[in-house]
């Protein structure tokens, strides 16, 4: 009898990535991942390659930070990596503002919840030491409210996303930064969605000791390769002070396989995990990628065509409520009001990949990550445009044309 359990070949159409991430890989990245000629991940051309990643890193983030690596895995992996230096009992003042920095937030009460309070309930613990700062969906957490929460909880850990990618916020990293530094707090910043889009050094900001980030957005990889993750010698003090609840995970066991031993750069590292040569030799060539463009030149890409898509949009009758420079946020149409999860819907039937919001209140997201053409953007317009139509709203096709013409214009006669 035939196997029906065999399905037919898995073929995944070419689509737009137009949402907040995973971005679309470089050309370049995906036949350094492909044409890998071997699986031995001990090979000397392996290690050479993850020794020059880590020092290609420090030049992305910006920091002379020798802990500076990436971790198999998404950015949840490099994440888990930062927040496993809490402890249970730690005091933490965790600032949500969107889906992500939530999700941060639960992480965090994982890690400082007690024995007692895991068994409350161990999915979502209420961890008494943890101080959780809400700040309303498509607001920024600002300077005066972490000043406020960390004056008067005084804890000895402090986190916050860069960018959140739930509501389309940036939040002030210099202002957590100088904060931290005047209570005397460990801070710990979510820059998923920053590194590689935006231009900043983290050397810059003396507050924030653990810094994780990802390596399908802004550097542009494969999903599954290595989050970069940077820590400074107090987070490393710390941890090898009070423990790391990980093995897979321990940001002084997983550095040693990178090259970083007893606080040293070495030649070979020592075993920890098995890593992918393919993933490797990906990983290299996106961060080759990074520093040939440059993160100012890149930075300004972002701001140059979120601008055009911004006004495009508006042009719409859309309200961009977001100010990341990767991703627009945005409320439809009065005609369209309560139907941003259909449209959303249409698109991706259409092989045109953007995003809702995964909190309320429902929002459209439209992401451009490693999508920095003209060209680009305007397919990203006239496709959203035409998904608009299509539910039978309304769209003046000259007035959408003039503002994306006329933002690329201004921006070509500034420079």
């Amino acid at each position: 009898m035939p196997n029906n359990k065999i399905f037919p070949q898995l073929v995944i159409p070419q689509t737009i990535a137009a949402g907040p991430g995973p971005g679309n890989t470089d050309e370049r990245v995906l036949a350094a991942f492909s044409t890998a000629g071997l699986a031995d991940h001990m090979h000397s051309d392996v290690l050479r390659g993850m020794i020059e990643c880590k020092q290609m890193l420090r030049e992305v983030w910006g920091t002379d930070n020798i802990h500076t690596f990436g971790v198999a895995g998404t950015g949840w992996s490099g994440l888990d990596m930062m927040f496993s230096g809490v402890q249970p009992g730690d005091k933490v003042v965790m600032f949500v503002n969107g889906t992500f920095s939530g999700i941060d937030g639960l992480s965090v009460r994982m890690k400082a919840a007690t024995a007692a309070e895991m068994a409350k309930n161990s999915l979502n613990p209420e961890a008494a030491s943890v101080v959780t700062i809400n700040v309303p969906h498509g607001q920024s957490v600002t300077q005066q409210i972490i000043d406020k929460a960390l004056s008067e909880h005084k804890p000895k850990w402090a986190a916050m996303a860069h960018w959140e990618t739930g509501s389309g916020r940036i939040n002030d990293l210099e202002g957590f930064s100088v904060a931290c530094e005047k209570y005397d707090v460990l801070g710990l910043v979510d820059a998923v969605s920053s590194l590689g889009v935006s231009n900043f050094r983290i050397d810059d900001y003396p507050g924030v000791h653990g810094w994780a980030s990802c390596p399908q957005k802004g550097i542009c990889c494969l999903p599954v390769t290595y989050a970069p993750v940077s820590f400074s010698e107090r987070f490393i003090d710390t941890v090898i002070s009070s423990g790391a609840r990980s093995f897979v995970h321990h940001p002084v066991m997983e550095a040693r396989h990178w090259g970083v031993v007893e606080r040293k750069d070495v030649e070979k590292g020592t075993y920890h995990r098995t890593h992918s040569a393919y993933a490797i030799a990906a990983f290299h060539e996106a961060l080759r990628i990074t520093l040939s463009q440059g993160l100012a030149a890149r930075a300004a890409d972002y701001i140059y065509h979120e601008n055009a898509l911004r006004s495009a949009v508006e042009a719409m009758g859309c309200e961009v409520t977001s100010n990341m420079t990767s991703l627009i946020v945005l409320n439809l149409s009065k005609d369209l009001a309560g139907r941003e999860m259909e449209l959303v819907q249409h698109c991706r039937a259409q092989n045109f990949g953007i995003w809702p919001t995964l909190s309320e209140p429902v929002q459209v997201r439209i992401g451009i990550l490693n999508l920095l053409t003209r060209e680009s953007v305007t397919e990203i317009v006239n496709r959203f445009a035409q998904a608009i139509r299509d539910l039978g709203g309304n769209v003046d096709e000259a007035a959408v044309n003039e503002a994306l013409t006329t933002s690329y214009d201004r921006a070509v006669a500034a420079e």
